[in-house]
């Protein structure tokens, strides 16, 4: 199968899907500290943005290692969907049963969703410049020339040794020596 040829995100889409992510989770926050509920009912629909936003990313990389052919069990492809939809189910049935104004509720769907897009945005984004960054050919190290004066560490140690078999050379080769 031939690999696909992944382009790196644009600056702008990678700062519009943080910025969704942030002001959709931000938005949504804000709107229950500000909530005239119950602890417990903050408690819920706080639970309820933090699964949703884990499913959202989970079910991104399932999807995703499946189109490029990286094992995915079934398993935990269905429960990424399963996660998603309980977490979705969860707000639509809050929401349903609240006694918040219908703009309220609005809000907070809203709120939520951008939130979800904006977790699955910047995780493509990630992936996308992971694959972008593997693509690109790796820049070819050379090694510094030695020069003869100024070496160190062991390709000094080297050099020295050599001088010193030639100066012995030297020496044995001298005429009018007996050996």
């Amino acid at each position: 199968m031939e690999k696909l040829q992944v382009q790196q995100p644009s600056a702008a889409f990678v700062a519009a899907s943080w910025a969704a992510l942030l002001l959709g989770s931000a938005a949504y926050m804000v709107g229950l500290w500000n909530a005239n509920m119950a602890l417990n009912e903050k408690g819920y629909y706080f639970a309820v943005l933090v699964l949703g936003l884990y499913a959202a990313i989970s079910l991104q990389k399932v999807v995703r290692d499946r189109i490029e052919d990286i094992p995915v069990t079934g398993i935990y492809y269905g429960i990424s969907w399963v996660a998603l939809l309980i977490g979705v189910g969860l707000l639509a049935v809050g929401l349903f049963n609240a006694t918040l104004a219908l703009s309220e509720k609005g809000f907070y769907a809203m709120a939520f969703l951008l939130a979800l897009f904006g977790a699955i945005a910047v995780q493509k984004n990630t992936r996308d410049m992971q694959a972008h960054h593997a693509d690109q050919p790796k820049p070819v190290q050379s090694k510094p020339e030695r020069s003869s004066e100024g070496e160190a560490g062991a390709g000094a140690q080297e050099g020295m040794g050599q001088r010193v078999l030639a100066s012995v050379d030297a020496l044995g080769s001298k005429p009018g020596r007996n050996s």
